[in-house]
């Protein structure tokens, strides 16, 4: 008797894709998470890395008074780089290698910049990680 096993199982992936089901309390949805917030500042969209925050921060911070202050950065974030995270049950320290220019207005409007590692702390809250801002 012949099974259609190897089918079945490529049929319930294909659904499940199809579908959107994607469990966000994986600690590997952050690998994903945690470029998405930075592709959403790089693009000056910071209102939608609003939805990235922790429900907590998110209380203390309306999602306007956050997206002006991130908007109006001297600092131009040009890319993100999932590098490396360290998980627990509801807590992980991930970093993310951003690469960044600086115009320097009191140095005759030079630029600088390069890539620097930032480390992030992310929760599990609700089924789902959040970036916690470190202040």
């Amino acid at each position: 008797m012949k099974t259609d096993l190897p089918r079945i199982g490529i049929a319930c992936g294909l659904l499940l894709a199809l579908a959107g089901c994607v469990d966000k309390g994986d600690p590997d949805t952050i690998d994903t998470r945690s470029v998405e917030r930075w592709n959403h500042l790089i693009a000056h969209q910071a209102e939608q890395a609003y939805d990235y925050l922790t429900p907590g921060f998110r209380s203390t911070q309306s999602r306007e008074t956050y997206a002006s202050s991130m908007n109006s950065r001297p600092v131009q974030w040009k890319e993100a780089k999932f590098k490396s995270k360290e998980c627990d049950a509801e807590r992980c320290k991930v970093q993310v290698d951003v690469t960044y220019s600086l115009l320097m207005p009191g140095a005759g409007n030079q630029s600088g910049g390069g890539t620097r590692t930032q480390t992030e702390t992310w929760l599990l809250v609700d089924g789902a990680w959040y970036f916690l801002p470190s202040s």
